[in-house]
């Protein structure tokens, strides 16, 4: 199985992801480790990317999915997922690949990003990403504002797993 942990940049991705992964036992990975050194560039320069940005990112990204679903290997994967057609890529019409969407107040993001060191996402780009999110149909919605090891217990309690 899958867990894809998706939502804006500040919303816990990584955090939740890798604690959840800990929890199953399962192996984590970060979709922000996927991006170029370009992109990684672009944005730490405050620039958004584009669909073409993203483009070989989402087909590296799908490439990992196929291969660790070929392997039946358990995976918790953090990527933002802003788009549905972002999603679509990652999702490929697969029942073992599960949805979760970390949602907050912006708020409560921007406090976080405000906070965060060391990441070459700034906090100007939270707009854009906003702008840019096109909120999941078919997800496990969780609210961000509750401690993370509750975030991961309501997961799996939803995931029944």
């Amino acid at each position: 199985m899958i867990i894809l942990v998706m939502g804006v940049s500040g919303s816990g991705k990584t955090t939740i992801g890798q604690l959840l992964a800990d929890s199953l036992q399962w192996e984590f990975r970060d979709a922000d480790n996927f991006h170029s050194p370009e992109n990684i560039d672009k944005m730490r320069r405050g620039i958004a990317l584009d669909d073409a940005d993203r483009l070989p990112w989402l087909q590296d990204i799908q490439a990992a999915i196929k291969k660790w679903l070929e392997e039946n290997q358990n995976v918790v994967l953090a990527c933002s997922a802003l788009k549905d057609s972002y999603r679509q890529y990652f999702l490929i019409g697969d029942k073992r690949i599960k949805l979760v969407y970390l949602k907050g107040s912006y708020e409560l993001i921007q406090k976080r990003l405000q906070e965060r060191q060391n990441h070459f996402m700034p906090e100007k780009l939270l707009q854009s990403q906003l702008d840019a999110l096109e909120e999941p149909a078919d997800a496990v919605y969780v609210d961000i504002s509750q401690p993370p090891q509750e975030i991961v217990q309501e997961i799996r309690e939803s995931l029944q797993i």
